[in-house]
């Protein structure tokens, strides 16, 4: 039941992201037509930064969880299920501890621009506040990885996974 939450969460998240990319590229579009017709959208670019980090952290999560990451194909193209299980749990103890170091830097980081307060030079957006989704996102990796690893634990003792 939590793992299905959390699953639900993480995938919503990822569709969050995706609407946020979506805002970037209308944005950029308007921005560009509005360069050719109009006034150009002033920061267009400050936003599409803040904006394409939002959304590639919010897709973290979603391809832990549905085993989507990027794969070397030549370590296991030849390997059994036992192994495959292996490097299953290998990468989700590795993605696990990656959230929590990107978690603690990010924290850091968020805290530093807050303080020193920091904004874009053209809409004078807070950049810390872009910070908080992608703590969020980290947040949700770690999550995924502890189900992935729950999982391919259960693959590895030859246990059936939770679905």
């Amino acid at each position: 039941m939590i793992v299905g939450a959390a699953e639900r969460l993480i995938t919503g998240w990822a569709i969050l992201g995706g609407i946020v990319l979506t805002a970037v590229v209308v944005m950029n579009v308007a921005s560009v037509l509005g360069g050719v017709f109009w006034v150009p959208f002033p920061g267009d670019f400050e936003l599409t930064q803040i904006g394409v980090a939002i959304a590639a952290f919010s897709f973290l999560p979603y391809c832990q969880l549905t085993g989507s990451n990027v794969t070397a194909d030549i370590f296991s193209s030849n390997a059994g299920p036992r192994l495959l299980a292996i490097f299953s749990i290998l990468a989700s103890i590795i993605a696990f501890l990656f959230s929590v170091l990107l978690l603690w830097r990010m924290w850091g980081g968020m805290l530093d621009q807050k303080t020193y307060g920091y904004v874009t030079a053209i809409v004078q957006f807070p950049v810390w506040i872009a910070y908080i989704p992608i703590l969020i996102s980290m947040i949700l990796l770690a999550v995924a990885a502890a189900i992935t690893l729950i999982d391919g634990e259960r693959s590895a003792g030859g246990h059936e996974s939770h679905g």
